[in-house]
């Protein structure tokens, strides 16, 4: 659903993809709160920036039509949350596609910014907020990571990561797995 989504332009795909979004951003936050976040603070959104050439290729946004869509679900079920741009990357960013788990990190080492302007902006409609960075599918981290260093970078304390999917590993399994600790479910497990 993903790839038709965002590859194949079938938008209509946005509406479930988004309400999914919604359900990992509302679990999230009850995981956040949990463990002593502010339960009463308005929830914004940060979608993960594409490359400007992808956006261009694509003819449209999918990241965040998706969290926009998970903000508009969000609303609707009482909770004062917006979808917000905060990031952009920087030049010379290459697709991941294909990229292993320490090549998608070096590429998108220091990728992402947050500038003034958008803090500016954010901060003129909300005071406090609990900030959850989306993205559709997670493969290694590198890309959520960036996104939060980004943000915290410029003082914005990041309550939680949320995606549509997942990647499964494709690496064999580590010491610690085979020795008995499971690092992540086995297939037909949840």
């Amino acid at each position: 659903m993903v790839i038709g989504h965002k590859e194949h332009r079938l938008l209509a795909l946005g509406r479930p993809l988004a309400e999914l979004l919604a359900v990992a951003v509302g679990a999230a936050i009850e995981a956040a709160i949990e463990a002593g976040a502010d339960p009463r603070a308005p929830l914004v959104l940060v979608p993960v920036p594409s490359r400007p050439a992808s956006l261009r290729a694509r003819g449209h946004d999918p990241t965040y039509a998706l969290t926009a869509g998970a903000a508009a679900r969000l609303r609707a079920c009482g909770h004062d949350a917006l979808a917000v741009r905060l990031l952009h990357t920087r030049p010379g960013i290459v697709d991941q596609a294909g990229l292993g788990a320490a090549a998608r990190a070096a590429n998108l080492d220091g990728s992402m910014a947050c500038p003034v302007a958008a803090l500016r902006r954010l901060a003129a409609r909300r005071d406090r907020a609990r900030v959850v960075v989306c993205d559709d599918v997670l493969t290694t981290g590198a890309t959520a990571r960036e996104a939060q260093r980004a943000l915290e970078s410029v003082g914005l304390r990041v309550s939680a990561v949320a995606t549509v999917a997942a990647t499964r590993r494709r690496h064999p399994p580590s010491h610690s797995e085979t020795s008995g600790e499971r690092l992540s479910p086995s297939p037909g497990t949840h």
